[in-house]
């Protein structure tokens, strides 16, 4: 089942920050994840909350998508992310395409 990986930033360091955007995609990659949004323009329909920077990924599951943010390859680039950033993540499992007939 597909899994989005969801990830709301701030952005504290953009030099720093543009670091991390350059190396993310090809780990990303790697792991068999794709990009759905990144940064793109929000708008809330309803609620209070204001998002940030959101970024958006899928990636074939949750176990996938763990393995990506736990991998080897991903832990330096993350610290980036952590030095010039205030971010939340989280993942939501999709649903199958059999719910969506």
């Amino acid at each position: 089942m597909p899994a989005y990986v969801v990830v709301d930033i701030k952005v504290t360091d953009p030099e720093l920050y543009a670091q991390y955007r350059e190396l993310a995609p090809p780990i990303v990659k790697a792991f068999g994840g794709e990009y759905i949004a990144r940064g793109g323009k929000t708008q809330v329909f309803e609620g209070s909350c204001a998002p940030n920077r959101t970024v958006i990924l899928k990636f074939d599951s949750i176990a996938r998508a763990r393995e990506w943010v736990d991998s080897p390859e991903y832990r330096e680039v993350r610290k980036l992310r952590h030095k010039s950033t205030v971010s939340t993540m989280y993942v939501i499992e999709g649903v199958d395409g059999e719910l969506l007939a």
